[in-house]
């Protein structure tokens, strides 16, 4: 892979799954443009699937003489680092040569959250009198009931699908195995989707394990579901920026707000560091204040 073809791909992705304005997507493309730069300077040719942690390590310090202000070096290290994330989902890489640089320190940011209403109405949204909509009832129902990222459902597997115990074994991150609770909506709907539509496919070869199959027969890719959802938002008018990973962060932010134990969200969502998980107290936190400024009556 070069590096034109790897920014194109690049660009693809921060359009449709970081669903990114056209000035940050152009923002990021220029940090990339700065290791080739680097590179060109240095007369190495490197492809982006070989360079190694000290070539990046060697281009921060390249910035840092040429006087790069801090905060541009903050922005330039994040953009190297998302874009071999993207190598890595797409399989491309499987060791990240950005790991090692430290990640500038940015605030974290509250994630958008769906209520139940704007759950239901987009699952309503979808007209089940096409077949492909069975399917996508039911990836919305295991999405918000199991709390899955968009990797985690495209890629789950039949054979790791266990309705007699209503468990899934999942594998995140790190190929990091984890049991998760499912519910019984996402069951039922899971059940209708393999009895109505996915036993008449032709699946083809090396794809009969995966659960959720497009009309070809095999695998969903990310960007499908991706599509899916921003088109059930435009078709609602719903105005938050949403995408997969919101109900994710929905179904963590319901179970919080419920009373959930913190550890048991923790290991549902397969967070490493509970630390990660505490952004859903900050979420009930704001919930809980809106609460107050909306019905107590000295506010």
């Amino acid at each position: 892979m070069d590096w034109l073809s790897a920014k194109k791909g690049f660009k693809s992705y921060l359009k449709l799954e970081r669903s990114l304005s056209t000035n940050s997507i152009e923002a990021y493309l220029r940090d990339i443009d700065k290791i080739t730069q680097f590179l060109e300077v240095q007369e190495k040719n490197i492809s982006p699937l070989a360079i190694q942690a000290k070539d990046l390590k060697d281009l921060i310090q390249w910035v840092n003489e040429l006087g790069m202000l801090a905060t541009t070096q903050a922005r330039l290290i994040s953009g190297i680092k998302a874009f071999y994330k993207y190598l890595i989902l797409e399989d491309l890489l499987t060791v990240d040569p950005s790991a090692l640089i430290e990640a500038p320190k940015t605030r974290r940011k509250l994630p958008d959250v769906l209520t139940v209403n704007e759950i239901e109405a987009l699952i309503d949204a979808l007209d089940l009198s096409k077949v492909e909509n069975i399917r996508n009832k039911a990836m919305i129902e295991v999405m918000y009931g199991s709390g899955l990222r968009v990797s985690e459902l495209v890629g789950l597997r039949l054979s790791n699908y266990f309705p007699d115990v209503a468990f899934l074994k999942i594998t995140g991150k790190g190929n990091k195995e984890r049991l998760v609770p499912i519910g019984s909506s996402a069951i039922k709907h899971l059940e209708i989707y393999k009895d109505t539509v996915r036993n008449h496919l032709e699946i083809k070869k090396g794809n009969e394990d995966f659960i959720f199959l497009n009309r070809r027969g095999t695998k969903l890719s990310r960007v499908m579901v991706f599509m899916l959802i921003k088109d059930l938002a435009l078709k609602i008018g719903l105005q938050k920026n949403i995408s997969p990973h919101t109900f994710r962060h929905s179904f963590a932010t319901h179970l919080i707000e419920g009373g959930a134990d913190l550890r048991a969200v923790q290991e549902m969502l397969g967070h490493e560091s509970i630390t990660t998980t505490e952004i859903y107290t900050h979420l009930d936190r704001d919930f809980l204040k809106q609460t107050i400024q909306q019905f107590h009556p000295r506010s």
